[in-house]
């Protein structure tokens, strides 16, 4: 059908934006199985695939386009599967009665060699069980002993419509495991408070996916403060020490240091290459975590802590750590930089110290060369003028012999004044002659 305005291209992406992390209505009593695992880049079409496979065995339709989520119908199981940026979830929910609320069975008709092959890594698993309003009310033993022993956290939701516990913990058959009680929970309620806890369980556990590394990288970080820090105390006591060992083959101190620096800063940003993005997606996914735990709307249960206050206390000092490490490499390779411009800088002032001195050993080469030609001009006139008063002195001594009256003596004594003053100004006026051209040519 054609508008009767233009329309812009993502209009239609954007719409669907607001609906792609929809929730259905869920009525007590339900239990649900939620996987998530990192699904890598998009557009492979693993997920889209495996997906299909688990359809294809249960007889039901498959999705149309790569879609965000989707919806189906699976033999008892109704199926809801989500894709994120880096992780896919699948939830498989069944309505009705059930005698234990974390029996395994529920993944019963599910084929096992599908769950093995997911096309991906699973970092949470969770089994989520909704009570009905009108079931048996459970003492602390009883929930104690529902979770293992373990320590139990919990508050009322939704307002006070529901009760939530969990004890955050991976179970031996392992999932984690969450109880939540319908005291007055619409079918709306209960659908969309579920889907903000397995939400929270989610994020939680991608959160905290960049602490390993935080810490690897923090061993790195160490070395190479301390490196840096070794190299700016080398530029600042100078470089004499190096001199002393350094042998006529190997490069400038400054050279080494100039390498060294390179090479710590490589370091850096190869560390920061592999960290940059889990530790800002770490921040993000926590950013949602706090988000969600708002939207539950708390109310404390005394002895108990609050979903939001366990996980406060642990899920930010590590999203912290992360942060720090970030921050950490940028500082560092900020100071690597500082150190290798004034590294620079200083080998540039040598170098211009160098230059003048070789241009003052320049200078002083051209005057001394002129010195040496002008001695050499003068032994010159001296030489030149020996041998023309010689072959006047012949000429003389000729013309005396054929009877003429000249004495050839006094005669040269004669002329080796003005040999001597035309030699000289002979050279005197090539020389200008010479110089004239070049300014000239020049």
């Amino acid at each position: 059908m054609s508008l009767p305005f233009p329309e812009h291209p993502l209009r239609g992406a954007i719409t669907a934006e607001f609906h792609a992390r929809n929730f259905e209505p869920l009525r007590a009593p339900a239990r649900i199985a939620h996987i998530a695992y990192l699904s890598g880049e998009r557009g492979s079409g693993l997920n889209i695939r495996h997906l299909e496979r688990l359809l294809e065995h249960f007889g039901a339709p498959g999705p149309v386009g790569p879609g965000e989520q989707f919806f189906a119908d699976i033999g008892e199981l109704r199926l809801r599967w989500q894709r994120h940026t880096e992780f896919v979830t699948y939830s498989f929910s069944r309505e009705g009665a059930y005698q234990r609320p974390f029996s395994s069975s529920l993944l019963e008709t599910i084929p096992e060699d599908w769950l093995s092959s997911l096309p991906g890594k699973v970092v949470t698993a969770v089994l989520l069980a909704l009570e009905p309003c009108d079931a048996p009310e459970r003492d602390s033993a009883e929930l104690c002993q529902l979770f293992d022993g373990n320590t139990v956290i919990g508050a009322e939701v939704a307002g006070g419509a529901g009760i939530a516990w969990s004890d955050m913990r991976e179970h031996a058959d392992g999932f984690d495991r969450i109880l939540v009680r319908d005291r007055c929970l619409s079918n709306a309620q209960a659908g969309r408070l579920v889907k903000r806890i397995l939400d929270v369980n989610a994020y939680r556990a991608m959160a905290l996916l960049g602490l390993p590394a935080a810490r690897k990288a923090a061993a790195t970080l160490s070395d190479a403060e301390k490196r840096l820090a070794d190299v700016a105390k080398r530029m600042t006591a100078g470089n004499d020490h190096l001199k002393q060992v350094q042998s006529p083959d190997t490069p400038p101190p400054e050279r080494l240091l100039l390498a060294e620096l390179a090479a710590l800063a490589a370091e850096v940003e190869a560390v920061a290459a592999k960290t940059a993005t889990r530790f800002d997606a770490s921040e993000a996914y926590f950013q949602v975590v706090l988000q969600r735990l708002e939207q539950l709307r708390q109310q404390r249960i005394e002895g108990l802590q609050t979903f939001t206050e366990f996980l406060q206390a642990r899920l930010a000092p590590g999203v912290a750590t992360c942060l720090a490490a970030a921050q950490r490499q940028q500082q560092l390779a900020e100071r690597a930089a500082r150190i290798t411009g004034l590294l620079r800088a200083r080998v540039e002032l040598q170098l211009q110290e160098q230059n003048r001195s070789l241009l003052d050993s320049m200078d002083r080469r051209a005057k001394l060369q002129l010195r040496l030609q002008q001695t050499v001009e003068g032994l010159s006139v001296v030489a030149i003028g020996y041998y023309g008063v010689g072959l006047v002195g012949y000429l003389l001594k000729g013309l005396e012999k054929a009877g003429w009256p000249i004495d050839s003596t006094l005669g040269v004594a004669i002329a080796l004044p003005l040999v001597i003053g035309a030699t000289w100004f002979g050279l005197h006026w090539t020389k200008r002659k010479v110089l004239h051209d070049k300014d000239q040519a020049a």
